[in-house]
């Protein structure tokens, strides 16, 4: 018998423990069902492309989210929250499982495979079915598990319903949605589950209707609600008349006189692709873009209906809520829609702007509301995180790159590991080039694989990456390299190789 059939009998199963109490097996920790009903719901939307400065509570100046700020009002705001990648498949990979992308070959979005000077490292194109999730853990605890939105992890033989989830709305192998609006078919490319709709409705709008039909209908037991929105990744799509009404503020703040980009002359040496297409590489330095505010503007009213139903069916207080992003706002390549400053470079880079992300967390009557958190974390660290919450098992063998941040949470202390690790071996379609990265204190280096160059910065002092002191600190850049190539060994990292194709 397969390893997830077999998780699916023991769940299902029930016999008597000790004292004559109903015991549900697939609970792992012996509590009856009763209790396992006190166990906290989560909620965890995930967003796509959504930069670390694309909320009001993170300082934008011109999107506008009153809901998500009202939600970061009643939690834990993460100042130094970081994805695992600046690119959504493995950091959406190292959630679900616990482990650093490097550790499960997983470490470009799903099917990417630019070439340039070196060749990309081989990677799976797929979550391997062998990794215990972070869904079926919380499954063999009693809870439902539904999934709604963006998956971007494999095709049918990999999809939610094989990783753990009761329920799949929306998730196939895609990386983006076909169209933001009714009926989301553009050639042969649809999004499952929503086959039935109405003209003209709005995607991110349609995955929050039916979560909270889930919610709903899950409010008797535990329950995983997981929302991947699509959003806020290309295409730019956007319902017309919220896009019309930023398009009006941004000429009545006169930002349209103002500059929007600037380039950065070191971008052709690392970027792949051809001289014509890497020179044209810009970053955008101001944040106007009309249909861009209206997609956030979209999640921003989404995300407070669910924290409406939520209250509404008196389960809010028993409801633990994340908010991440799997990637940096998109700000150098592909349209440019967003600003990330003062964070350096956007989606696709190992600079701040690509892998630093807006976090939330709200657990009631544990974090106190308006909280302030500048511990870095990362996103391995919620699978442990939530298991402790929930009081099941740890699976240490397999969420072995997370740590709890429960001690940051509660107020009572700090997270235990040394330093937060990157590699990424690839050309992203953004411009950024294969590199890995650490970061130990206020202290990270970036190694570019393509010359074996480092980059030193102390992120306290210039958060903009803006003075490189390897030259200045050659011993605290070789510490750091050091580290980085331990690490690499220990993870299994693949290394790219040199393409004898190339040509400049």
């Amino acid at each position: 018998m397969r390893r997830r059939d077999f998780l699916k009998v023991i769940g299902a199963a029930a016999v008597l423990g000790p004292g004559g109490s109903l015991k549900a097996e697939g609970l792992g920790d012996g509590r009856t069902q009763q209790e396992a009903r006190r166990r906290p719901n989560f909620v965890f939307f995930l967003l796509d492309d959504m930069g670390w400065k694309d909320l009001g509570c993170f300082g934008s100046p011109f999107y506008e989210t009153p809901n998500i700020d009202r939600l970061a009002a009643q939690g834990m705001r993460f100042t130094n929250a970081y994805a695992a990648c600046p690119v959504c498949s493995p950091t959406r990979a190292s959630i679900m499982t616990g482990k650093y992308p490097a550790r499960l070959r997983l470490t470009d979005w799903i099917p990417g495979a630019r070439l340039g000077k070196l060749r990309f490292a081989e990677y799976f194109h797929y979550l391997k079915l062998e990794e215990v999730t972070l869904a079926e853990a919380l499954k063999e605890g009693g809870y439902r598990t539904c999934f709604v939105g963006k998956w971007h992890l494999g095709n049918a033989p990999y999809s939610p319903e094989k990783q753990g989830f009761d329920v799949n709305i929306g998730g196939n192998e895609a990386g983006s949605p076909p169209t933001y609006f009714y009926p989301y078919v553009r050639g042969k490319r649809s999004i499952p589950g929503l086959e039935e709709g109405k003209p003209g409705e709005y995607l991110t709008d349609r995955l929050t209707e039916e979560s909270l039909k889930l919610i709903e209908e899950s409010k008797a037991q535990p329950f995983l609600l997981y929302l991947s929105y699509y959003a806020v990744h290309t295409p730019l799509e956007a319902r017309k008349e919220l896009a019309e009404r930023y398009k009006a503020k941004a000429q009545r703040l006169g930002l349209a006189d103002k500059p929007h980009f600037a380039t950065d002359e070191d971008w052709p040496k690392m970027a792949a692709g051809n001289t014509k297409w890497r020179q044209s590489l810009k970053t955008r330095i101001l944040q106007d873009h009309a249909v861009y505010a209206a997609m956030i503007e979209s999640v921003d009213e989404s995300v407070g209906r669910v924290m409406k139903k939520l209250d509404e069916l008196g389960i809010a207080d028993n409801t633990i809520i994340f908010f991440m992003s799997d990637n940096g706002g998109l700000a150098t390549a592909e349209g440019q829609p967003t600003c990330n400053l003062p964070l350096r470079g956007g989606k696709g880079w190992l600079y701040e702007g690509g892998i630093r992300e807006p976090m939330l967390v709200k657990w009631p009557g544990v974090v106190k509301p308006g909280s302030i958190c500048d511990e870095p974390v990362t996103s391995t660290d919620f699978y442990p995180t939530m298991l402790e919450m929930t009081g099941l098992p740890l699976k240490p063998q397999q969420h072995k790159d997370g740590e709890s941040m429960i001690p940051l949470l509660k107020g009572t202390g700090r997270q235990k590991r040394r330093a937060l690790y990157w590699h990424y071996p690839h050309y992203s379609n953004q411009g950024g080039g294969p590199g890995g990265a650490v970061r130990m204190g206020d202290f990270k280096l970036i190694e570019f694989y393509e010359d074996n160059r480092v980059e030193l910065y102390n992120l306290r002092a210039d958060l903009g990456e803006q003075h490189d002191l390897a030259a200045e600190m050659p011993a605290k850049a070789a510490a750091l390299r050091q580290m980085l190539h331990q690490w690499r060994q220990d993870v299994g990292a693949v290394m790219p190789q040199p393409n004898p194709d190339w040509r400049e």
